[in-house]
């Protein structure tokens, strides 16, 4: 099938949208979620009962999708699976550009009935030349035009990040997750089963969509492992693929073959192919969304040495452990460097050592700490750590101060710039979500966690040294 992106544009992108088969029982999620689309919004349902109740959200319901007076952008079809082929044809013979079937139980049930009617709806997409997403997905999300596959998800930013996901509870956790990081999200899909369009089309798509600098993708297998991969090698050349393959482990890839159908790669081959392609391998949701971050707000990272400043006591030690597990080097500072930090800085119950252990101090001193290590010939990465403790005012102040610092050290150097938030007990995680955000407004990628922090800035290491290999 030829992937037509005028019509993936106007799916991901539309301007009349059209629900197929929501249900009071399922408390009408999909008109609901889309209660903040900026388009026009129509309903397709036979019941009268759920007519009235629809009818009752503010929705023109049609009992056909042909009655639909304008041409349909995109078709979100919630309707029993017996009667998927019938919408299916509805849809083509309205010439709907995009239809998103959330509907389910097909080959991911491997039931005769599921996998027969599986077969029969790709016959018929692919005769047609129909861009079916799905099925067993919850779709595309665009908060741009206000478009989500849940109402959960946020409408009031738009970001930079282009997210893939086969599955529709990733695609969910994973965008409001990053929000609160401070990562936003510019068009995601859930695309389930991938049975017509899969991943591959998305990445292409992704790939050439100027409001996207980087991309995320979630994947439990791929259909044309070939194909994936001669885009990913384009795509990745463009910009940043940062990739969470799940199934590593047996466990996980039977859950695979019941949740999407899809079969698992041997993990190896798997690995080393992303890494050809210069792609980023990630393990966890958290390293995603982290890796993403990095990528984003970073310049390009070229070199392992980092020099880390405001840890305290033990976290000095912890700090190194962690950053010298992700690959990372924390050198010695320059003879120039240690004898002006020796000019002012309080030894006592602290150090100057890399990790540099300001304690408290030297807090006042960070600006002068700072300047040194923009100037040190042995240090290309900088990491700040800020420290957060709720309902402490002076301490709100230091915040203050520690962003308009980092903000000050980044219009001063080219080097990589990175702030690890940390909070000191469970109290502080809202604040500290706070800082992050406030941090990432100046243009710099904040973290919850040193561990965290170190494994981002490899990732983003690996993926620019990849990308500088000779041929690519």
């Amino acid at each position: 099938m030829k992937v037509d992106f005028t019509k993936l544009d106007r799916g991901f992108n539309p301007q009349c949208v059209a629900v197929v088969g929501d249900s009071k029982r399922a408390n009408f999620e999909w008109l609901r979620g889309q209660s903040t689309f900026k388009g026009r919004l129509y309903s397709v349902q036979v019941n009268p009962e759920t007519i009235q109740n629809i009818v009752a959200l503010g929705v023109k319901n049609y009992t056909s999708l042909l009655d639909i007076p304008e041409p349909v952008d995109l078709a979100i079809v919630a309707a029993p699976r017996q009667v998927s082929l019938g919408i299916l044809e509805d849809c083509i013979r309205k010439e709907v550009a995009v239809a998103h079937f959330f509907t389910a139980g097909f080959s991911e049930t491997n039931s005769k009935e599921g996998i027969r009617l599986e077969k029969l709806l790709v016959q018929r997409a692919r005769e047609a030349n129909f861009h079916l997403v799905g099925p067993n997905c919850v779709g595309i999300f665009n908060p741009e035009v206000g478009i989500r596959q849940s109402s959960e998800q946020y409408t009031d930013t738009v970001g930079k990040v282009g997210f893939i996901s086969q599955s529709g509870s990733m695609a969910l956790n994973i965008s409001i997750e990053a929000y609160l990081q401070g990562v936003y999200i510019n068009k995601s899909v859930s695309f389930g089963n991938g049975v017509v369009l899969d991943s591959a089309d998305f990445l292409e798509y992704f790939g050439q969509d100027p409001g996207i600098k980087v991309i995320g993708i979630y994947l439990e297998g791929v259909r044309n492992g070939r194909r994936f991969f001669e885009v990913l090698r384009r795509v990745a050349a463009r910009k940043p693929v940062v990739i969470w393959k799940g199934g590593r482990s047996e466990a996980g890839g039977r859950a695979i073959a019941s949740h999407t159908g899809s079969l698992a790669v041997p993990q190896a081959i798997w690995d080393a192919a992303v890494q050809q392609c210069g792609a980023v391998k990630v393990t966890e949701r958290e390293e995603l969304i982290d890796t993403l971050k990095a990528l984003l707000y970073l310049p390009p990272v070229y070199s392992n040495r980092v020099a880390v400043a405001g840890v305290s006591g033990g976290d000095s030690v912890a700090t190194a452990d962690a950053f010298a597990e992700a690959g990372l080097n924390l050198p010695p500072l320059t003879r120039a460097s240690i004898e002006e930090l020796d000019t002012f800085f309080n030894l006592v119950g602290a150090g100057y050592s890399n990790p540099i252990d300001t304690a408290n101090p030297n807090r006042v001193q960070m600006k002068r700490i700072m300047d040194i290590l923009v100037r040190d010939a042995n240090i290309d990465n900088l990491v700040m750590l800020v420290s957060t403790k709720p309902g402490m005012h002076p301490f709100e102040k230091m915040i203050e101060n520690d962003i308009d610092l980092i903000e000050e050290v980044r219009g001063k150097t080219t080097k990589p710039l990175m702030t690890i938030v940390y909070f000191t007990n469970p109290e502080g995680v809202q604040e500290a979500r706070g800082v992050i955000k406030k941090c990432q407004e100046t243009g710099i990628p904040a973290f919850p966690s040193i561990p965290r922090a170190a494994i981002a800035l490899r990732n983003a290491l690996s993926y620019y040294c990849l990308k500088s290999q000779p041929g690519d």
